[in-house]
């Protein structure tokens, strides 16, 4: 127990690394722009309107920034939090924190699922903080906080949730911002760790509530892009339709400031007044996880809302309402066949997505599958994410005993990768999606200073891209016929295009990655009879990160 201070503590968030070279981080793509970072840590100044009003607060993303040696000095408590592709940055920040002396709260999903991990922190204050802070919080207030709050299996009343401090933020830093409004999914997908975490039944906050954050995001100067955090955007489509109408008419009201990304199932397809509304609303980007174009395999996973569909017909039909769609599929599964890399390609070509996350399975704590793959014996206890940081979700799973051969499954995903992000190809799908496109309802007005923003990075991009050998062709062509076609999808264009200065180096990243780990099987002995769980980084450690 650490005793009550005398006055308001002072308090510093800190946001941990991301992994060395992840998917999403688009670093290169944030220089062109001038960013930092892609995305704003939401769960802490989420949290850190919790606090009481008279304690300090202070933010340093470590994605973004570097510790400044005098905020650690100047604070008295340090919170917190991260995802489990954070967790090796996490660790080490509790250890460095708590040898200056510094009491350390620590929350957030990595640290929900895996509490043993981090209980050297002074305080595990995990699941929804809407419920366990507040306990925290009257309890410190005594001297009387316990090492550990839970949930107990309590769901937060999202109603309840305060408004994030945006104003802890630097906007200059980031590509976009996040809102949330609400949690849970009503799928059963196995290896899905969402329902695990907040529940089957999606829980929403109020119209007011959503309508307060993107005010306050006004008010405090903020233009452009929101990502609406959703695990699953249209989880309760009754409630997104009352919703939405009121995001439209505040938009109108507001002379249109902000666009919006968000996740959703693909069954949002299904949905035509649901898709107008979305369209509407200035919806520009949507995550769809796919998995895999096999019925049987998503059957046999229980991504049952991916069936009986034609996938690509459903992704073009999301598309011609004027959203760019990302996809996400994954390898490993065991009723995977054979041609499952052939059969991944075509359904990318398919469905013109040009951004596509191909990661290997893994079994995230807490899930069916963990707990199926742990009946089954063939879960590996001793699988840890290294503490260089260079893992990657894409690259760090298989944490199981496979039944496919695992020389087969990393040879089908090396080719997968290699072959979608082929310039001729990426860009190919670049240009089919934006001549697919109906923009004509986009709205979003442009301040005079984020417009000469947008010029200047479209120079910087056209410097990059347009006289590089493996880009220029393509780079112009994709300019050109948009611009003649379908100039109002030029902009929607640009955007991906640029995330390619991203993805051709993290393609280089995974195909190294994967290299070694093949090696190393052929090494051991006949690859197709090693199926045993195998960590991908431990033989790696040689390796330079990627950044």
């Amino acid at each position: 127990m650490i005793a009550v201070p005398n006055q308001a503590p002072r308090c510093l968030f800190v946001y941990p690394h991301f992994t060395s070279q992840s998917f999403w981080n688009y670093r290169a793509t944030c220089e062109v722009v001038g960013a930092k970072y892609p995305a704003a840590p939401l769960g802490l100044i989420t949290v850190a309107a919790m606090l009481p009003p008279n304690w300090e607060v202070r933010l340093t993303d470590l994605n973004a920034e570097e510790l400044d040696g005098r905020d650690v000095q100047w604070a008295d408590m340090v919170f917190l939090g991260g995802m489990i592709s954070q967790q090796p940055d996490h660790l080490q920040l509790i250890d460095y924190f708590r040898s200056q002396g510094k009491t350390v709260v620590v929350g957030g999903p990595d640290a929900t699922s895996s509490p043993h991990l981090y209980d050297k922190a002074d305080y595990l204050v995990l699941g929804e903080a809407e419920i366990t802070m507040p306990r925290f919080l009257a309890d410190f207030s005594i001297g009387q906080a316990n090492h550990k709050y839970e949930t107990e299996g309590a769901r937060a009343e999202m109603k309840q949730s305060p408004a994030p401090r945006f104003d802890l933020l630097k906007f200059d830093n980031y590509l976009h911002v996040g809102i949330q409004w609400n949690r849970g999914c009503p799928f059963m997908c196995e290896f899905c760790d969402i329902i695990e975490l907040f529940g089957r039944v999606p829980r929403g906050k109020s119209v007011e509530q959503v309508v307060k954050e993107l005010q306050s995001l006004y008010d405090l100067g903020y233009r452009g892009h929101i990502d609406i955090v959703d695990d699953n955007f249209i989880g309760n489509k009754k409630d997104v339709k009352i919703l939405l109408p009121h995001i439209i008419q505040w938009l109108k009201d507001h002379q249109w400031p902000f666009e919006f990304s968000t996740e959703a199932s693909i069954n949002l397809a299904d949905d035509e007044d649901l898709m107008n509304l979305m369209q509407e609303a200035g919806f520009n980007w949507l995550f769809v996880g796919i998995e895999n174009p096999n019925e049987e395999t998503l059957k046999a996973t229980q991504k049952r809302q991916n069936t009986h569909r034609s996938i690509a017909e459903s992704i073009h039909k999301i598309m011609r309402h004027g959203m760019i769609v990302n996809a996400g599929y994954i390898m490993g599964f065991d009723g995977e066949k054979g041609d499952v890399a052939q059969a991944i390609l075509d359904n990318i070509e398919a469905t013109a997505v040009p951004v596509n996350m191909v990661g290997l399975l893994f079994a995230l704590p807490n899930t069916q599958l963990t707990r199926r793959l742990q009946k089954e014996g063939r879960l590996d206890k001793d699988f840890e994410i290294p503490p260089d940081k260079t893992a990657c979700q894409c690259v760090a799973g298989l944490n199981y005993t496979t039944l496919r051969p695992r020389f087969d499954i990393l040879r089908d995903f090396r080719r997968v990768v290699k072959e979608a992000l082929i310039p001729e190809k990426y860009f190919g799908r670049v240009l089919r999606l934006a001549l697919m496109q109906d923009c004509s309802k986009k709205n979003l007005k442009i301040p005079l200073r984020h417009l000469l923003r947008d010029l200047r990075s479209l120079w910087r991009l056209t410097l990059k891209m347009g006289f590089t050998k493996d880009t220029s062709r393509h780079y112009w062509n994709v300019l050109a016929t948009c611009l003649v076609r379908n100039p109002r999808a030029l902009r929607n264009a640009v955007s991906l295009m640029a995330l390619y200065l991203h993805f051709g180096t993290f393609r280089d990243f995974v195909l190294s990655r994967l290299d070694n780990e093949i090696s190393i099987l052929v090494r051991d002995g006949d690859p197709r009879e090693a199926r045993r769980p195998v960590n991908p980084f431990s033989p790696l450690r040689n390796m330079k990160p990627v950044h």
